[in-house]
């Protein structure tokens, strides 16, 4: 069952009769998901892709080898360019991007420790970029940054 606050997100997208699409790294499609799962997913949820993989960024989502080599597959660059190429490929209204490290073996280092995560929304009027540090299993961590994003999706609503 989604969070409280998914579910409060889908009904405010709703409201708007908006739609959402979604470029998941380390959420691995969950996101998605878990908003396939509100009472409004019918009305707002366009699509998503699952792009955990270097080649799947590259070669579907159209990140520049480069812009990965240069800041990491987990970073805000390349967390800003899915957001991007999601929003083209999904003609949402609001498109979300997700990287970040879950678990070992990625790019984690002291500066970007496991639990790292980069959000990148992308609204009609707005573009909101995030960098948020987790505590908790991968699994927790997850189910934090999906609640993180419903809220951050709430906070650029309302300025609207």
């Amino acid at each position: 069952m989604p969070s409280a606050i998914v579910m409060k997100c889908s009904k405010a997208i709703a409201a708007k009769q908006w739609n959402i699409a979604f470029a998941e790294s380390a959420t691995a499609g969950r996101m998605c998901a878990e908003f396939s799962l509100t009472d409004e997913s019918g009305k707002i949820l366009r699509g998503g892709i699952v792009c955990y993989d270097v080649f799947v960024k590259e070669q579907i989502l159209n990140v520049p080898h480069l812009t990965i080599t240069e800041h990491t597959p987990e970073s805000a660059e390349v967390t800003l360019v899915l957001a991007q190429q999601a929003s083209k490929i999904f003609n949402a209204k609001i498109t979300v991007a997700i990287t970040g490290l879950i678990s070992a073996g990625g790019s984690e280092s002291a500066e970007k420790p496991i639990g790292t995560i980069f959000f990148q929304i992308i609204t009609p009027s707005r573009k909101m970029s995030h960098r948020e540090v987790f505590q908790g299993t991968p699994e927790e961590i997850v189910v934090q940054a999906i609640d993180k994003t419903a809220h951050l999706i709430l906070e650029s609503m309302v300025s609207l």
